[in-house]
């Protein structure tokens, strides 16, 4: 009888996490193994779902995440799918699951940055929660070698209980967009100066207020014109962020276009001149590596897991230093040799990742835990 495998895929739309299932989910609906998927989803999301991954059945719930209801109903649930196996791609591992589990820990920021989150309580939820699944499940899945040195930090658990299995980027960024595409994008957002890009949230520990300094710095120094634009977020709920742009004296040249699909994004990273991502802490970090696979010399963080990202295909900063942040852009977008050296070893590292191996990795832990 075929083993059963529950994930839970109730922040499919969600980012980051969301772009994990996703492209995990795809990935093993495609694999020819033996293996039965069960997906837990939100209600709303079951026909869509069934659409795009048939094979799979699909059982609702309107557990809510980080709710006390979910302590309840997913083991209920999956007690009624007679799940083997139950994958939590995030750190909430319900106590009362009865079947063998596997969990994703994609990163340790609330533990490492908790003035960033919105009071003690959800401190200590995160602390809990992590502690809970980290000893609770048969097997623990992070990704980057950065990310498990840190929940080794946090929690006293053996070594091999982690596992590393990498994310990757979408492999149509190493596709340029048609010409008609890229186009379309330079005129209706009015590209026609050359510009730093951004992309990604714009929490506190991404360090977008000294990004906005470092840019100030190099924006003397660099191509006549030069603006800074940033995409993936909401400014109005970072108000502070605006007021660093004014202090600045920057208005005219610091530009907020709030999310992009990836089409347009695509043709965003082939049009900038660098890409800059100075983050303070990341578990993995994609847009740096959605910029390498499209050609687009990056800067970014010498700190946590960028490092292990890049892999030698961008030049590495000190978050902490603004004139180390706004050197890094000079010198991508100033000198040839840098420049033509990044542009080449980026698409080079970024076909280094693959969703299809890592479900392949993760689909052996499957079996590995189930074979217990």
């Amino acid at each position: 009888m075929a083993k059963r495998i529950a994930i839970d895929a109730r922040k499919f739309h969600d980012f980051g996490i969301g772009t994990y299932i996703r492209q995990i989910a795809v990935q093993l609906h495609a694999s020819p193994g033996d293996l039965e998927y069960v997906l837990l989803c939100r209600p709303d999301d079951a026909a869509k779902l069934a659409m795009l991954l048939p094979r799979f059945e699909r059982v609702t719930t309107s557990a809510g995440a980080y709710s006390l209801g979910e302590q309840f109903r997913i083991p209920w649930r999956l007690l009624r799918t007679g799940a083997d196996l139950l994958h939590e791609p995030h750190y909430v591992l319900p106590p009362l699951t009865q079947c063998r589990s596997v969990v994703t820990i994609h990163d340790c920021i609330h533990l490492m940055f908790p003035q960033y989150l919105p009071n003690s309580l959800a401190y200590y939820y995160a602390r809990g929660a992590m502690y809970a699944a980290t000893h609770r499940a048969d097997r623990v899945i992070t990704v980057s070698e950065a990310s498990k040195r840190d929940i080794l930090r946090y929690y006293d658990i053996p070594p091999e209980k982690v596992q590393v299995i990498y994310n990757a980027m979408d492999e149509r960024f190493l596709t340029p967009p048609d010409e008609e595409t890229t186009d379309r994008v330079r005129q209706r957002y009015q590209l026609t100066h050359p510009f730093v890009l951004y992309v990604g949230n714009i929490k506190p520990h991404k360090n977008i207020e000294r990004l906005v300094a470092a840019f100030s710095l190099a924006r003397p120094l660099g191509p006549e014109g030069l603006k800074l634009v940033i995409v993936g977020d909401d400014l109005s709920n970072y108000p502070k962020l605006r007021q660093v742009v004014h202090r600045h004296q920057l208005d005219k040249h610091v530009r907020f276009l709030g999310y992009q699909p990836q089409e347009t994004l695509a043709s965003f990273y082939r049009l900038a001149g660098a890409f800059v991502f100075p983050s303070l802490y990341e578990g993995f970090g994609l847009p740096p590596l959605e910029a390498m696979a499209c050609g687009t010399p990056v800067v970014t963080s010498n700190v946590s897991s960028l490092p292990e990202v890049a892999g030698g295909a961008a030049l590495l900063v000190d978050p902490t230093s603004t004139e180390a942040i706004a050197d890094g852009m000079v010198q991508a977008l100033t000198n040839a040799a840098v420049s033509t050296r990044l542009r080449e070893a980026g698409p080079r590292r970024a076909r280094e990742f693959s969703w299809a191996r890592s479900a392949r990795q993760l689909e052996a832990v499957y079996r590995e835990v189930l074979a217990r």
